[in-house]
């Protein structure tokens, strides 16, 4: 894509695109439409495109293509280095008589690192990280959760009527929905301080390596933004998170993980697609792809925690009234695509935060800069390449919030 200076080398080329991350209509992220008007369903979506016959990375039967925006597996191949096979090669031969006796000894001790129980957060959280029961509402379409309306989400307050002319109303109204979303008291919090995140020894090659890596981030997520809620005067609570594998029903509808990861702002829960993650990891055999899963991994749940964020501070709820009072669904998509690009930019100020220690440096590095600036946006609804990257990299050099304010940002920083 123009403009994107990570973009891929000569010959390589992209995968195919995938579905878009599901929208949370109506009790997902709040709102109470007027009397008589049924609530938005959105638009039908098509099946994703899957691409040519032999196009490179193609789905494996059985498996999900992939997800979210659409990242490129792997980013950029790392060059190689010219004129010393020979030399590689008998390097490579010693290194193995060197090592021999030491290999088992190492495999021990990672293998013992492995199966320590990982410290619990010092934030009390609820993580349920099991496999959901069988769900007895059937599963919705592709990219079309199914949604229920309702009845206990938050409507505009007002004040009361007074039966006298002498008195005014004492009620205060709080912040109007504009306010919460423009003029939000987060981004007066400033700089994120590091929690010193550091990313966990298990790979996710297996369902519990993945849940070790989901039960660490929210360990380190709930530390990061817990004091910046705070000092916003906001009241922190922490997610729930639950990982899926086939389908899980929620309150925002029934999803199957041909969907990618997704919030539900009714039961503040964050959903992770353990399909999806296991499946990048184990799918590309060469170590920058598996590098690409992990960093693609990390920012999909720091995303998701960036919609609890706004969960937390009233933009989700605010968002949902103003999306519903919108006169055409062209207005609805830019304020949906300010919604998801300052949800990535909140990612972002985590993982900068904490890119020393955890760590996003050399070949990591080289891979979350490929990811956000190599997303698809199928549905206009989430922000094309070019403004991912332009977001992500605010939040991931400033770490603060002021600089993810998109609700004020121009028409065309938010395409």
């Amino acid at each position: 894509m123009s403009g994107n200076q990570w973009g891929p080398p000569p010959g390589q080329q992209y995968p195919p695109q995938q579905p878009q991350q599901p929208w949370q209509q109506g009790p997902g992220y709040g709102g109470t439409p007027p009397p008589g008007r049924p609530p938005y369903q959105g638009p039908p979506q098509g099946p994703p495109y899957q691409g040519p016959p032999g196009y490179p990375g193609q789905p494996i039967p059985g498996q999900p293509q992939q997800f979210g925006w659409g990242a490129a597996p792997g980013g950029p191949r790392p060059p190689k280095k010219k004129g010393r096979g020979p030399l590689i090669a008998v390097l490579v031969v010693l290194g193995v008589l060197v090592i021999g006796g030491t290999a088992l000894k190492a495999l021990s001790s990672a293998l013992k690192h492995n199966s320590d129980p990982v410290s619990e957060p010092s934030i009390t959280t609820t993580y349920s990280p099991t496999e959901p029961t069988e769900p007895t509402e059937a599963p919705s379409t592709r990219g079309e959760p199914t949604t229920t309306q309702s009845t206990t989400q938050p409507t505009r307050p007002t004040a009361s009527r007074q039966t006298t002319t002498t008195s005014k109303p004492t009620t205060n109204p709080g912040p109007s929905d504009s306010d919460l979303v423009v003029k939000n008291a987060l981004y007066k919090t400033g700089v994120m301080s590091s929690v010193r995140c550091r990313e966990v020894s298990a790979r996710p090659s297996s369902a519990a390596g993945a849940r070790a890596n989901y039960k660490n981030l929210l360990g380190c997520l709930n530390k990061a933004w817990a004091p910046m809620v705070a000092k916003a005067g906001g009241r922190f609570r922490a997610p729930h998170v639950i990982t899926f594998s086939g389908s899980v029903s929620s309150p925002c509808g029934t999803h199957s993980d041909a969907n990618p990861p997704f919030f539900c702002g009714t039961n503040d829960t964050i959903y992770m697609n353990l399909t999806e993650d296991t499946g990048n990891y184990n799918r590309y055999p060469e170590s920058y792809q598996k590098v690409w899963a992990r960093m693609w991994m990390l920012h999909q749940m720091a995303h998701e925690y960036g919609h609890h964020v706004q969960n937390n501070m009233g933009i989700l709820q605010a968002y949902a009234r103003i999306r519903y009072e919108r006169p055409n669904y062209a207005m609805e998509l830019q304020d949906s695509r300010r919604l998801e690009l300052q949800a990535s930019c909140f990612s972002d100020i985590f993982i900068g935060a904490n890119k020393s220690s955890y760590p996003v440096t050399g070949q990591s590095q080289v891979q979350w800069r490929w990811l956000i600036g190599h997303v698809t946006d199928l549905n206009n609804d989430h922000g094309d390449a070019n403004n991912h990257q332009y977001w992500a990299l605010r939040g991931y050099n400033a770490r603060d919030p002021r600089v993810c304010n998109t609700w004020s940002a121009s028409a065309g920083k938010v395409q």
